[in-house]
């Protein structure tokens, strides 16, 4: 999370270009929304599975993150590809996620919701990032496959997501608290009945790098971007430094509601 605000940073002083960045988590994380309780995970079930825990500077519910793929692309605000507002920018990006996940053999569809759609209301006491529509859902056979979430400061946009590649799902409802097993159990069934893995829709295994190679081709085909592989600047490493000890480690960010 360090890494994702310090090259939004970056990109907004104009000492990088516009970014989409892949990457994987280790140790396995639970991250919070920005303004979501820190109540809702259990930290004796985070600490017996060594799962650690971090908020981020976006919005929406928790997620597990952990055999999957995630990406984050960062841009000025008036970037043709992110200009137009939340909407018009989330939906731009949305036809490179669907083109990625079609180039695997997956069919992806976006659902456009108003916010109007019941589906939409609720949702403020639900804890569970992949449990919660959006307004341009990517899913497949009805079940969301990628939950993504985006921030806009300073003039800069931030988006990043969540791509769950295998595993189980429920890995997160087992974090989670809930006020019995009861309810606990209705949430692991809605959470299956909901969400799905690319392990769950794809006929075939698909490694990391096949899904980070397909985000990379759809980014490029479908946004017309001209990628360029670069390691973190050594400003950017620094600053990520900075935030990790001032914001992401620190228990004041982590516990601020």
């Amino acid at each position: 999370m360090a890494i994702d605000e310090a090259i939004l940073e970056s990109v907004v002083n104009g000492s990088s270009l516009p970014t989409l960045r892949l990457y994987a988590w280790e140790p396995p994380c639970v991250s919070l929304g920005y303004a979501q309780p820190v109540s809702d995970v259990s930290i004796p079930e985070l600490t017996k599975r060594d799962y650690e825990l971090v908020r981020r500077p976006t919005g929406g519910r928790a997620i597990l993150h952990t055999d999957e793929l995630t990406y984050s692309v960062n841009g000025p605000q008036d970037d043709p590809r992110l200009a137009g507002g939340v909407l018009t920018s989330y939906n731009n990006l949305a036809q490179a996620l669907l083109f990625a996940l079609r180039s695997l053999g997956i069919p992806a569809v976006s659902e456009q919701r108003s916010a109007a759609d019941p589906g939409l209301e609720g949702n403020k006491n639900n804890p569970v990032c992949f449990e919660v529509p959006s307004t341009y859902e990517i899913t497949v056979g009805g079940k969301k496959i990628i939950g993504s979430a985006q921030a806009r400061r300073k003039g800069g946009v931030l988006q990043h997501g969540s791509l769950p590649l295998n595993g189980n799902l429920k890995r997160l409802i087992e974090v989670l608290n809930f006020p019995n097993q009861k309810s606990r159990e209705a949430a692991a069934a809605r959470l299956l009945k909901k969400a799905a893995t690319i392990q769950d829709v794809s006929s075939y295994p698909v490694s990391w790098d096949t899904a980070a190679r397909a985000f990379e081709d759809a980014f490029s085909s479908v946004l017309n971007l001209n990628l360029m592989v670069e390691n973190l600047s050594y400003k950017e490493k620094m600053r990520a430094e900075e935030l990790i000890e001032e914001k992401y480690k620190n228990p004041d960010w982590i516990n601020r509601i």
